[in-house]
């Protein structure tokens, strides 16, 4: 099974409950990478825009790449009609993107999918001689919030999550740090915090947009979500998450 292309079997459900990044993230990144209206700006495996409004607001010369056809629909009717806002619907390690070159490059939590041997130098090539690449991920916590449930939910984990394979989100390894091995310079990591709040039925649709819970097979899979809502009702309902928003940035020199 292709990963990759398994969040595109589910585009409304991962467009609303697919967590956004930071405002403080897109503040900085914004400002240290220089986006304005005179920035061409690509952004690699937007989902349904996860990370897409910041950027898009700035007036830059928006375009992105987006391997899933129900994703790509999603953004052409969320984004279509803005004339800053293009998108193709392929593969960015196949695609011919001809001469075009770009200042910034971006992803958010995508670029770990292309094998880095790929990943990197093709960002490096589009990219115009000082342009930055930026990545970006998120860390959610919720075990320190919640340790009994975290405790009760780990017991669901043991009893029902039995994918019929072994979940890899890559068939390569992947590591950021690795871009200055590509060529890359002046690497900086910054974090930015958050908070998100579930409740029970929140929580459960929230889990069903993780690539490695939709392929759980049945019987397990009806019983594993069954399980997971029913113990956080008895938590109270409610489900807290600490975030840490990580972001990369790097040079083309």
């Amino acid at each position: 099974m292709d990963y990759r292309k398994v969040f595109d079997t589910i585009p409304e459900q991962f467009d609303k409950f697919r967590p956004r990044y930071s405002a403080d993230l897109f503040e900085y990144f914004i400002k240290t990478a220089g986006i304005g209206k005179e920035t061409k700006v690509l952004e690699i495996g937007p989902g349904t825009g996860q990370a897409t409004d910041p950027i898009l607001d700035t007036g830059c010369d928006y375009h992105a790449i987006e391997l899933g056809e129900h994703l790509y629909a999603k953004m052409q009717e969320k984004y279509g009609a803005r004339e800053n806002f293009h998108i193709v619907n392929d593969d960015f390690i196949t695609h011919d993107f001809g001469n075009q070159k770009f200042d910034v490059i971006y992803s958010a939590a995508t670029i770990q999918w292309i094998p880095e041997r790929v990943a990197f130098p093709k960002t490096l090539e589009l990219l115009s001689s000082g342009g930055t690449l930026a990545m970006m991920y998120l860390i959610g916590d919720y075990k320190t919030p919640n340790e009994e449930l975290y405790s009760n939910i780990q017991k669901v984990y043991d009893e029902y999550y039995k994918p019929e394979t072994e979940y890899k989100n890559m068939k390569e390894p992947f590591d950021y740090l690795h871009a200055t091995d590509y060529g890359y310079v002046d690497m900086t990591r910054r974090d930015f915090q958050g908070k998100r709040v579930f409740n029970a039925d929140e929580y459960v649709q929230y889990c069903g947009t993780h690539s490695d819970h939709m392929v759980i097979p049945e019987p397990y899979k009806t019983k594993f979500f069954e399980e997971i809502r029913r113990a956080v009702l008895e938590a109270g309902d409610k489900v807290e998450f600490w975030d840490t928003y990580v972001l990369y940035l790097a040079k083309k020199p």
